[in-house]
């Protein structure tokens, strides 16, 4: 963590993880086991070579942005005007529990109302059209930005910074679960077991079919970690449940097809 205290070493740390991220899921789920898995992904095609070279070009112009938010706010005299601070015993061991998920709640609505705000017909090219030329998403597609969207993107980390006090740890492992969440959002297969979509708690989680029915239909689904404003505003696409049980109900049908044909050589 001790690199994030110059700029070129917060660009390594965000560069290192995009690629060791997003890198391992392209590898398992696209090169190694793209055959065996390829009936559960949620898309049954698969993006040619051309979007993934787009995603990852983005997706470098974007870690730069990325890099260039925090370094100002922090690597400048601008951090007079944070909150953040770098004594761990400046604030409660309670205070640092408390503020993982207040940064979670923050985010997701934060990230809600840009996203429906970048839909809008006036900004959508000026601000949100080159992700969704990802229309059947990999995970490269997660930093996948215009710059324009890159810095409303990075517009989280001052909104954060300003708000709360935080701590180099926190701010540390909050991106990292930011970037794993936003690769299996665009992973293109479904990690949570059948039924978790109506689940009490599952129906308030965003999952991989969730978004990447925003990728495919452009429209609803705005969320980033939860359904929360999704369901309260009405933005939740009305065939989510079915459609997340008819992509796990593949690997259910998988699973019978030996059993039924073993029944039939007894």
């Amino acid at each position: 963590m001790e690199a994030a205290n110059t700029w070129y070493g917060l660009l390594i740390v965000i560069l290192v993880r995009y690629f060791f991220i997003a890198g391992l899921a392209y590898l398992v789920w696209y090169k190694l086991k793209r055959k065996k898995l390829a009936y559960k992904k949620i898309q049954l095609k698969f993006p040619v070579r051309k979007d993934y070279q787009r995603e990852i070009s983005y997706s470098l112009l974007t870690i730069v942005i990325f890099t260039f938010v925090p370094a100002v706010l922090l690597l400048t005299p601008l951090v007079k005007f944070t909150q953040y601070y770098k004594d761990i015993y400046a604030y409660s061991w309670l205070w640092f529990w408390l503020a993982f998920p207040l940064m979670f709640i923050v985010h997701d609505t934060y990230f809600y109302w840009m996203h429906r705000l970048m839909h809008h017909p006036k900004l959508f090219k000026r601000f949100h059209v080159v992700h969704h030329k990802s229309t059947n998403p990999s995970p490269w597609a997660a930093f996948s930005f215009q710059p324009s969207e890159a810095f409303m993107e990075a517009g989280i980390f001052a909104v954060l910074i300003v708000l709360m006090p935080l701590h180099l740890i926190h701010l540390f492992v909050f991106f990292l679960f930011m970037m794993v969440y936003n690769v299996y959002g665009h992973l293109g297969w479904e990690l949570y077991p059948a039924g978790f979509s109506k689940h009490s708690v599952g129906k308030w989680i965003n999952t991989s079919v969730n978004h990447n029915q925003h990728h495919q239909y452009f429209k609803g689904n705005y969320g980033l970690y939860f359904l929360f404003w999704d369901r309260v505003m009405g933005t939740l696409r009305a065939d989510y449940d079915q459609h997340f049980e008819k992509v796990k109900s593949r690997e259910q049908l998988k699973q019978q097809k030996p059993m039924e044909q073993a029944g039939a050589v007894v």
